[in-house]
């Protein structure tokens, strides 16, 4: 729904049936935010970190590493859709081709274990600010994180390629963190979202609440959202 923005009003609504989510990625802040999410509506989720942890008391929790396609096509068969919140590496080094590898294990295995759909939390850098004009590129983008970015928007490149799977790129708001559960953001295409105040912002909460929202829905199929107040 580029060039449309959606809003989503508050809500706290527990799904009629259940979906079979597994969910890699699952203990870093946006992960166990969809993990809580996705188990409050009634989903059945299995929860994929290197810990084999589980954020969220009597969630069924697996170790695995992402970057192996078996691992992922065993742990993925009988699920409804296969979730990923995995991170770019965070080491000092080069993050564009270690997540590049990582979410080609993703798809690899997501096929081979039948599995159609496939939900990704993906990057806001390239979020346009203009048509053409990715926020990445744009004066003042901290160089920190450029590398995070760049890698991010090198794999919606990737996805963009995958048409035998129904996946979905979730962009957050240029800004997101631990924050309140509201149920009220708006949902778009391509574009960056910002407030009256030029500010693009939304909490790992709400955040989560569009994911599991598109997880239900598949309202975005082969194509990239972003969410923001």
């Amino acid at each position: 729904m580029d060039g449309q923005v959606g809003m989503q009003g508050p809500r706290a609504r527990v799904s009629l049936g259940f979906m079979r989510i597994v969910l890699f990625g699952a203990t870093g802040m946006v992960g166990s935010r969809i993990v809580a999410e996705a188990t409050q509506r009634g989903h059945r989720v299995t929860t994929v970190s290197r810990s084999g942890r589980s954020p969220v008391p009597g969630v069924t929790a697996a170790a695995a590493d992402a970057t192996d396609p078996a691992k992922v096509a065993a742990l993925a068969a009988g699920a409804d859709v296969v979730a990923s919140a995995c991170a770019p590496p965070r080491n000092g080094s080069d993050p564009k081709e270690p997540f590049l590898a990582l979410n080609r294990a993703l798809v690899r295995g997501t096929r081979e274990a039948g599995v159609r759909r496939l939900v990704v939390v993906g990057g806001a850098g390239s979020l346009e600010v203009a048509p053409g004009q990715a926020l990445s590129d744009q004066p003042g983008f901290p160089e920190a994180v450029l590398p995070e970015a760049l890698a991010h928007s090198a794999v919606l490149e990737y996805y963009r390629t995958v048409d035998d799977l129904d996946w979905t790129y979730v962009s957050p708001a240029a800004e997101i963190a631990p924050g309140e559960r509201t149920g009220s953001f708006r949902v778009d295409g391509d574009r960056l979202l910002t407030d009256a105040d030029g500010n693009s912002r939304i909490s790992a909460e709400d955040y989560a609440v569009a994911f599991v929202d598109e997880l239900e829905q598949g309202a975005h199929t082969r194509a990239r959202m972003s969410v923001a107040y």
